[in-house]
């Protein structure tokens, strides 16, 4: 039976660096929602969607395919067959993603392929429903969360590592506003499952955070 880890938690609290370090760790298949629904909404701005149309993007998802890659160990996301990952971490498609995650028919697209991966091999697979909607039954849930402050100041710092102008207030108030908007949404809103361990990572290393899950892996798989 395969084991599933599911990590939850809002934007920039360090879910997909956490779950990539650990899937290396545990040799688990690693699946990042959230760069499937950026790939999805990196598709509706390329076609000049209009993504406040939820009508308009039921259909246009309908011509989208996503799927998971690997090349040389790493990740790489496939929008009808072109290699997407270089445009997913894009303020655009970020906050795009955000709102069109939210319609049903976005959801139910990715929804099948994510399950039938998680049936047969051991996964980690972070987003903002894994363990409330996408994988209910996960052997192992984490709701991973740091302070907005925190969060931004990672944004802050990944941009200008990359040469990028950034203005660390308004960053932090789009992690605020994704925030709301994510914890409200009608369909499959964020927020921590009952059975889940709550993780702060505001004051703690890569390392530290990785550690502490690796160690609840292995309690739950005694």
């Amino acid at each position: 039976m395969s084991f599933n880890v599911a990590i939850d938690g809002p934007a920039g609290a360090g879910k997909s660096t956490i779950a990539k370090a650990l899937a290396k760790e545990l040799q688990f298949v690693y699946v990042d929602t959230g760069a499937m629904y950026r790939a999805l909404a990196y598709f509706f701005l390329s076609r000049k969607a209009d993504i406040s149309n939820e009508e308009e993007i039921g259909e246009f998802v309908k011509e989208a395919t996503v799927e998971i890659a690997y090349e040389d160990g790493k990740q790489q996301v496939l929008l009808n067959g072109e290699n997407v990952t270089s445009h997913l971490r894009e303020e655009e498609v970020g906050n795009a993603a955000s709102r069109t995650s939210a319609y049903p028919a976005v959801r139910a697209h990715l929804l099948k392929l994510q399950q039938d991966l998680a049936a047969t091999q051991d996964v980690i697979m972070d987003g903002r429903d894994i363990g409330t909607c996408v994988l209910p039954k996960a052997q192992l849930k984490i709701f991973l969360t740091a302070s907005v402050e925190t969060r931004a100041k990672r944004r802050y710092d990944e941009l200008l590592a990359k040469g990028e102008q950034a203005d660390l207030s308004e960053i932090a108030a789009g992690i605020q506003e994704r925030d709301e908007r994510d914890m409200n949404r009608e369909i499959a809103p964020l927020k921590q499952a009952e059975d889940a361990v709550l993780v702060d990572s505001s004051y703690m290393s890569i390392d530290e955070v990785v550690n502490t899950i690796r160690n609840l892996v292995m309690e739950r798989r005694a």
